[in-house]
């Protein structure tokens, strides 16, 4: 599998990544529903055996849960992955979260990851959110002093702006950028990608099929029956007037990858690789199954021809899609005010 150098690291990364937040598994604001750990690490192994070199977490996954399936999983192994997790959010007893971007809470955070992970260095180490955002500059330094020290061995950021990340780089500079990005999340082609690859920075997407939605996998039935801890219940991409278009977009995929022999989500994951920008795409993997169906997005090149057809369903449904925003809007103001 190729693999392209992440920013100015040394550290040269597989198209693709194992995503970790599903295996941190439910009971928790932002779970997946239940998740057999079991499963967990043989979908991790069955990635690294097919030459995937990365996995990239968060210490929020699951409340600390996915980085210590992750350690479980790397335990015996002759060589290990690059560990990518990050910081920003803790949690107390009863579970509730706390977004914090303090250096003393961050140098605890880093400490708890490290113990989880059973590793001496984390590879990378990224600010999960720039909130509050009045805390940016004291979190980027913490990180810098955490390089410095040891503790970690690069550092980035996940959800930034070009501003944002122009404030961060007064202080040190920044290895990698974790956006979201995707067929039905464009937003970052505006100004955020060319930033980054302006800057040298890496780029590394996250949900490249919408958190399932464009895997092939997803029906009304199946989302309709998710369990009650599935964040997904309430995504507004899952919910209508959204979905219909949607899953008219992985039907699309679907015929399109049909010529290829691939599956949607191979698909819509090559539609991310390819644009030059992006150094890696993390995929969610939560079964020895996933990953096989994932692994041809690596190889696959998608034709002149077949990105413009992607792009004038867009088009077609940008009417529509304007309006499911306005609507989710007002809905949102009539809840919340």
């Amino acid at each position: 599998m190729r693999k392209s150098k992440l920013g100015l690291s040394d550290m040269h990364i597989t198209p693709i990544g194992v995503g970790a937040w599903a295996i941190g598994g439910g009971g928790w604001a932002f779970g997946w529903g239940p998740q057999d750990d079991r499963d967990s690490i043989e979908a991790i192994h069955a990635a690294l055996d097919a030459g995937i070199n990365w996995i990239d977490t968060a210490a929020l996954y699951g409340l600390g849960h996915s980085e210590d399936v992750i350690a479980r999983a790397l335990q015996g192994r002759s060589s290990r992955p690059y560990v990518f997790t990050k910081c920003g959010w803790t949690w107390n007893a009863a579970g509730k979260l706390n977004k914090s971007l303090k250096g003393d809470s961050i140098r605890s955070e880093v400490e708890a990851s490290l113990r989880r992970l059973r590793l001496d260095a984390i590879d990378l180490y990224q600010i999960h959110w720039p909130d509050p955002d009045a805390g940016i500059e004291e979190a980027w330094k913490t990180l810098a002093d955490l390089k410095e020290q040891g503790k970690v061995r690069y550092i980035g950021v996940s959800n930034f702006n070009v501003v944002q990340m122009q404030r961060a780089e007064e202080i040190a500079p920044i290895t990698s950028l974790q956006p979201p990005y995707s067929i039905l999340a464009r937003d970052v082609e505006r100004s955020i990608l060319p930033f980054a690859a302006a800057r040298g920075i890496g780029v590394i997407v996250y949900s490249p099929m919408k958190s399932g939605l464009l895997s092939g996998g997803m029906t009304r039935e199946r989302i309709a029956a998710f369990p009650a801890d599935d964040f997904r219940r309430s995504a507004l991409h899952f919910l209508e007037p959204m979905l219909s278009r949607n899953l008219q977009l992985a039907d699309l995929l679907r015929k399109m990858g049909q010529k290829h022999e691939r599956s949607p989500g191979e698909v819509a994951v090559a539609w991310v690789l390819r644009n030059p920008q992006v150094t890696g795409a993390i995929v969610g993997l939560r079964s020895r199954r996933q990953v096989q169906g994932i692994l041809g997005a690596t190889e696959l090149q998608l034709s002149p021809e077949e990105i413009n057809e992607i792009d004038l369903f867009l088009k077609r449904t940008d009417t529509f899609s304007l309006r499911a925003r306005s609507f989710a809007r007002r809905c949102a103001q009539a809840i919340f005010g």
